[in-house]
This record gives structure tokens, C-alpha cells and sequence, in this order.
């Protein structure tokens, strides 16, 4: 047999060995959901008769501290059925009644509060998840799991849809009862049988426990672990047909300017239409986004552009199916560049209206998961810039167990009359792509391969981006490696890439011990190297990092680390962002430095999570301190002072400064209906005092109506820059 035969059976072998293996702890015995005439009385305590009908989801396992015994209080989540929704009934077993419950808002996170958790996959592909949950007090929330759950960004807590819940609390456990419509689901008609697993957090006896035994080195949301749920008749009725208008209005002013003040109105409205089961059809018209909460700022102390998340509703349902190609930092395609385009005189990025959006997404099958969008963004003469078109096509077909390779095409097209001819609105831009997404049955091996090109009018030959992800996680061993090489030419304009012409590996292992009988449950030594080399210019930057981490019984979580960094400077750079002499390119720095992280008992009333470091910085030094303060209100609410103060000294003519970014959050709720959130940053890097306060009032299931209002002050003399009130009003209408 040949050499290169032998090589390819090897992989081939290897493959194999990744993409079947099996190391699963044993399902949990099915639940089954019994057929409920006449339905329920929707107040929380279970006390109908048909609940005892179903075999209920039990005997829980805890997960933390410990993975390796029963839970002590024990969880019962019990299933029904009729034509029209879906009933899930939980009583949950606890020491006592001093729960921690941080507010009334709806689509809370688990962490740190008492609650329970349902995941149901549907479309048994362990890939895509609906979740609805519930506290002691009634406080609902609903989220999306995409990517198998594998890590906390795989969950979308932004979803929305109209279902109701009730919870009671009785003398040794809380209980509650969840009504969900069919129509506000999607799942394959005629199916009888879906994966579930639901897990709880107890901040009373500070556990957490699942329904499906969870190794504590793997995530509590991944959908590797997951049992069944069998239904007395099969299913149907899946999907609705909802409209979503609103009407809003305010005014704007810019004191900058010296423009009087803008007064507008808006309307609207947002269409979900069942295309099939699976497959759903989402229309926006004139959409607005005005209540979208502003984005959380920082001090960037980097050469580079950084990332803020999506936060338009709009773009979230099946956001991975468009955003989850590539890597962070190589992404083709990134949904907050639609409707923002370049001034072809001082470069900066420009807002500009969505005149209406279309996206088909969803499934097909069990297998094929498709998506279609496309946008068309105003035109602003004024500044000379054209009025774009996106579309973006996606499809993904599963592979193995939870793998999955998926394509992505995505267009950014000039349609208007307005050709601009200079390099920075093009006619269009394209970007092409595949990937491969594994992930085992038994999640223990997880990586990404991709390709992607892009094309262009003045792109060059040198468009390509791909890269290798590979990560096997054992209970007292995790290991990863992954790299990536992105082309001088790989111009994605609606895509994420804030570097280009760089090859950049990265290295990371990771180990851990499980004390018993002690506080700390986990502990461990951490390794992470990686380097950039640029093009023409070799290695041009190196980081190497280690550290230990200790993680407690109590929630609280310690870890230290020591770094070495090398930058080779390719451009004069100024890391305070001031009219300094910056620190001149062509040149390699070399410094070493230190960080200390700590975070305290979130269950407490007062809790705190700082993060130290000092050290040196290029030619100079660093010092900085950040994080934040909370004090909790329970259950109305919260107040977080998140800060970061930032010392830079650099040696004479070169830029020295003291950066402070002060941040506190003020959430507010009155009810379970009606939420306020006032938000103020204190940014000296951008001399900017930015207050936004939203009030919301949730009068009916997914109708809101808010009232926001943003000021703009400048830092130095406490003149208004930028002032604006906005009203506006939803109403979800089932069809």
C-alpha cells in the first residue's frame, strides 16, 4: 500500500473515531405528554387531576458542585396536550423560602437567581432549541439555543412570542404551569416525540441540577444531553400567521450644529407568515429601531476596531444561520453594517434608513436548515452616498450526530441612481463561503472548518479567508488549537474583519481538578499562546499567557495571570486615542505584565466583580482597574456602577493619560408589565456624557409601548451635544 494511501486511510480513521464516538451517560427513561380535555385552570399549582396522567420528567442529577450524584431536592416537570397549546407543569422541591429573585423583568438570565429551565428540540437534530422558563414569582422568559448550546453566545434570549405562565409557592417547593399556543411553535406536523432535557438553579442549597446527567466540564444549555419527551396524539398545528404594526414619533436635535429641533413620526409594521412547519417568512416594513437599549462603551486601548453586538429584534431569530460563518474576527457577514455606509469625504460611518426587509429562514427537515434575506437601505444625496441592497443566502445540512456544513453567499449592491466612483462606496461587494461545524454526540470533540472569498470591482487576487478550530474536552483536560489566515484583499463590507493580510495561530489547554469536601469545587492551571504573522512582515505579534483559576462552592470565582506580549508596530500609533505623539511604526515592543479577576456571591445583595492589572505597556507602563458594583433591590430591581479606570505612562514625547469610563445601570421594574432602565456613561477616552432612560410598559402578550430618552453631553464643559425623545407602540395581532 502506498505512503499517501496509508496517510489518507489514517485520517480517514481519525475522522471516524471523532465524528461517532459515543460517550453519552444513559438517557434518562422518556416522559410522555397525556392528552388534556378541557385544559387547566392557569394558576401554578398543579392541583388538576390531569397532570398526574403524563410520566413526568424526574429524578434530577446535580451538575454543581458536584456531577456525580442525585440531586437532594428533587424537581417533577409533567407534559400535556390538546388541539391548541402545549402545557408544562414543574414543581420544584427547595430548603426554604429565601429565594433570590434579582427583578420582575421578563427574559431574566439563570444565572445567580432561582429558577427553572425547559429546552425542547423538536426537530431532534440537537443542533436548534426553543426554551421557555419560569421563576418563584411568575417572571417568565423565552430564548433561542443555537450550535448545540456549546457555548453562552449560542443562547438568544431576544426571541419573543405569546404564551402565558403562573407560579405558586407552597410550603416546601414553588411550582408553576406554562399555556404555549402550537402557533407560537415550530415543529414537523404529524411528529410525536421531541428531545428535552430542563434544568434549575437553587440559590437556597446553591446547586444546579438537570434532568439529563450534564458532566460538569461540559455547558448546562448544550443540546448533546437531552432526553424524550413521547406524545399521546401526534401534533399538529404548528406555526401562525402574526402582524406586528407600530406607530411612533419624537424629535432630535444636535446642539453641535446648531440645527433647530427635528420633530418625526413613523409607522410600520413587522409580518410573521408560516411558509411550512419549519419554515417561516419574517417581513419588515419602514422598520424602526429607537428602542433598542444604546450599546455598552469601553476604552479601547487597541489598534483595531472592536465588536458590539446585535441588538435589533429583527435580525435575532436564526441569527446563526447568517452570523455563525467564520470567526469573530473573520466573519463574512455581520448585520449591524446594513444600513450603515461610509461618507465619501471624512470616512465615517453613516446611519440610513431600511426601507423594508424579507428573510425566509428555518427548516426544511430534520436535516436542511435554509435562509434568505434581503434588505434595501435609504440613499443620503447629501453626503454622496448611495442607497444599498443586501441579501444574504445561507443553507446548512446536518452531518453525523450534531455536525453540520453549511454555504453562505452574501451580496451588497448599489440599485440606485446615484453611482458613486470613488473607492469607498463601490457598486458591490460579494462574499462567498463554506464551512463545516463539528460537533460529537458526546460533545467531546468540537471544531470549524471554513473558506470564504470575497469579490469586488477593486479587489485584488488575495481575497481568500479560512481557518481550523479543533477542541476535545475531557472532564480534567481541555484542549484546543485553531488558526486562521485572512487575505490582504478579503474586503467583507458587511461582514466583520477588523484585520487583513494575517496568518494567526492560537494554542490554549487547560486543566482541572474536583476537590471534595472543600469550598472550591474546581481548579486548575491555563496555557494560551498565539501569534500574527503579517504579510511581508513575518511575525509582527505574540502573546503568551498563564495563569490559575479557582472556582468556589459559593458562586465565587478567582484567577490570576502573567503575560508576555511582543507588537511589532507596522504604523505610528497612539494607544490613548489624543492629539499626542503617537508611538512611532517600524518598531517591535516587548513587555510583560499582570492580571488579577474576581468576582463575589452573586446571590448576595451586594455583589462585585473587579479585575486588576499592571505592568509594562510598549515603552512605557499600565495600570488599570475595572468592573462593577451591584446592589440589588429584590425583586424590583438593580443598581450596576460597571467602571474602568485605565492608567498609561509612556516616556516623554509620547502620549501619558488617565482613562475613566463610569457606567451605572439603574433597572428599575414596577411589575411583572412595566420596566425602567436609565443608563449613563461617563467616557473621558471621547470626552462624552451619554443618559438613556427607556421606559417600558408591556400592556398585552409582546405589545410594548416605550418612551426613550437619550442625552449627549460634553465632558469637558457639560455642553449638550445631541438631544432626543422618542415614543413609539407595538401591538402583536394573531391572525
Amino acid at each position: 500500500m502506498s505512503l499517501p494511501r496509508r496517510i489518507c486511510l489514517f485520517i480517514c480513521s481519525v475522522l471516524s473515531a471523532i465524528l461517532f464516538a459515543q460517550e453519552l451517560p444513559p438517557p434518562p427513561p422518556d416522559a410522555t405528554a397525556a392528552w388534556f380535555d378541557g385544559g387547566i385552570t392557569l394558576d401554578g399549582r398543579l392541583d388538576e387531576a390531569v397532570w398526574q396522567l403524563s410520566t413526568p420528567a424526574d429524578n434530577f442529577w446535580e451538575t454543581f458542585p458536584s456531577d456525580t450524584q442525585r440531586a437532594v431536592y428533587q424537581t417533577e416537570v409533567y407534559f400535556g396536550q390538546d388541539e391548541d397549546f402545549f402545557y408544562i407543569g414543574a414543581k420544584v422541591y427547595v430548603p426554604g423560602h429565601k429565594y433570590v429573585i434579582p427583578s420582575l423583568r421578563r427574559d431574566y438570565r439563570a444565572g445567580g437567581n432561582d429558577n427553572i429551565t425547559f429546552v425542547f428540540n423538536p426537530f431532534l437534530d440537537r443542533t436548534t432549541a426553543i426554551v421557555f422558563g419560569m421563576n418563584p414569582l411568575g417572571v417568565n422568559r423565552e430564548a433561542l439555543i443555537y450550535n448545540g448550546g456549546e457555548n453562552g453566545g449560542d443562547f438568544r434570549e431576544e426571541w419573543d412570542n405569546r404564551w402565558k405562565g403562573e407560579s405558586h409557592i407552597d410550603e416546601d417547593f414553588w411550582s408553576c404551569e406554562l399555556r404555549i399556543p402550537w402557533s407560537a411553535l415550530r415543529f414537523p406536523e404529524g411528529g410525536t416525540e421531541w428531545f428535552f432535557n430542563s434544568y434549575r438553579f437553587d440559590t437556597q442549597d446553591n446547586t444546579r441540577t438537570t434532568w439529563h446527567h450534564i458532566p460538569q466540564n461540559q455547558s448546562i444549555i448544550s443540546l448533546a444531553y437531552t432526553g424524550r419527551i413521547r406524545f399521546e396524539r401526534p401534533l399538529s398545528g404548528s406555526g401562525g400567521f402574526a402582524v406586528i404594526p407600530y406607530a411612533g414619533g419624537g424629535f432630535s436635535r444636535d446642539f453641535e450644529e446648531g440645527t433647530p429641533s427635528d420633530w418625526f413620526s413613523n409607522v410600520g409594521a413587522d409580518a410573521k407568515i408560516p411558509v411550512s412547519t419549519g419554515l417561516n417568512l419574517d417581513l419588515t416594513v419602514n422598520p424602526d429601531f429607537s428602542q433598542v437599549e444604546v450599546d455598552q462603551q469601553v476604552i479601547n486601548t487597541s489598534r483595531f476596531e472592536l465588536f458590539f453586538p446585535e441588538r435589533r429584534q429583527f435580525f435575532l431569530e436564526n441569527a446563526d444561520l447568517f452570523s455563525g460563518f467564520g470567526t469573530r474576527t473573520a466573519n463574512p457577514f455581520f448585520s449591524r453594517r446594513i444600513g450603515v455606509t461610509r461618507d465619501t469625504t471624512t470616512g465615517e460611518a453613516l446611519q440610513n434608513p431600511i426601507y423594508y426587509g424579507t428573510r425566509l429562514s428555518g427548516k426544511l427537515d430534520n436535516d436542511w436548515r435554509v435562509g434568505l434575506l434581503n434588505m434595501q437601505a435609504a440613499a443620503n444625496f447629501e453626503n454622496g452616498l448611495p442607497s444599498y441592497n443586501y441579501t444574504v443566502a445561507a443553507a446548512q445540512r446536518v452531518i453525523g450526530a450534531r455536525s453540520n456544513l453549511g454555504g453562505i453567499f452574501v451580496n451588497r449592491q448599489n440599485l440606485g441612481q446615484f453611482r458613486d466612483t470613488s473607492e469607498v462606496n463601490l457598486n458591490y461587494n460579494r462574499v462567498a463561503g463554506l464551512d463545516f461545524n463539528l460537533a460529537t454526540r458526546s460533545n467531546i470533540w468540537n471544531g470549524k472548518v471554513y473558506v470564504h472569498r470575497a469579490f469586488g470591482p477593486q479587489i485584488g487576487s488575495d481575497a481568500w479567508s479560512h481557518g481550523l478550530a479543533i477542541e476535545r474536552r475531557r472532564r480534567r483536560i481541555q484542549i484546543g488549537y485553531n488558526h486562521q489566515y485572512i487575505g490582504q484583499d478579503f474586503d467583507a463590507e458587511v461582514g466583520f474583519v477588523p484585520r487583513r493580510g494575517i496568518f494567526r495561530p492560537n494554542f490554549e489547554i487547560s486543566l482541572s481538578k474536583y476537590p471534595e469536601n472543600s469550598p472550591v469545587v474546581e481548579r486548575g492551571p491555563f496555557l494560551e499562546a498565539n501569534a500574527v504573522f503579517s504579510q511581508g512582515e513575518g511575525l509582527t505579534d505574540q502573546t503568551l499567557v498563564g495563569g490559575y483559576r479557582w472556582r468556589y462552592r459559593d458562586t465565587r470565582d478567582l484567577r490570576i495571570a502573567v503575560a508576555r506580549a511582543y507588537i511589532f508596530l507596522l504604523e505610528d500609533f497612539d494607544p490613548t486615542r489624543s492629539d499626542a505623539t503617537p508611538l512611532p511604526g517600524r518598531e517591535g515592543y516587548e513587555y510583560l505584565f499582570g492580571s488579577i479577576a474576581w468576582s463575589s456571591d452573586r446571590r448576595l445583595l451586594f455583589s462585585t466583580s473587579l479585575e486588576a492589572q499592571a505592568g509594562q505597556f510598549f515603552n512605557g507602563e499600565r495600570y488599570s482597574l475595572s468592573g462593577n458594583f451591584r446592589y440589588r433591590y429584590q425583586p424590583f430591581g438593580s443598581v450596576d456602577l460597571r467602571f474602568n479606570y485605565t492608567r498609561i505612562e509612556l516616556p516623554t514625547p509620547f502620549a501619558s493619560a488617565d482613562l475613566f469610563l463610569i457606567g451605572p445601570r439603574i433597572d428599575f421594574t414596577f411589575s411583572k408589565s412595566i420596566f425602567l432602565t436609565t443608563f449613563i456613561q461617563y467616557n473621558s477616552q471621547i470626552d462624552n456624557i451619554n443618559l438613556n432612560a427607556r421606559l417600558q410598559w408591556r400592556y398585552a402578550p409582546v405589545s410594548d409601548i416605550f418612551l426613550v430618552y437619550t442625552d449627549n453631553y460634553d465632558s469637558l464643559n457639560l455642553d449638550v451635544k445631541s438631544r432626543a425623545l422618542v415614543f413609539k407602540c407595538t401591538y402583536w395581532l394573531n391572525i
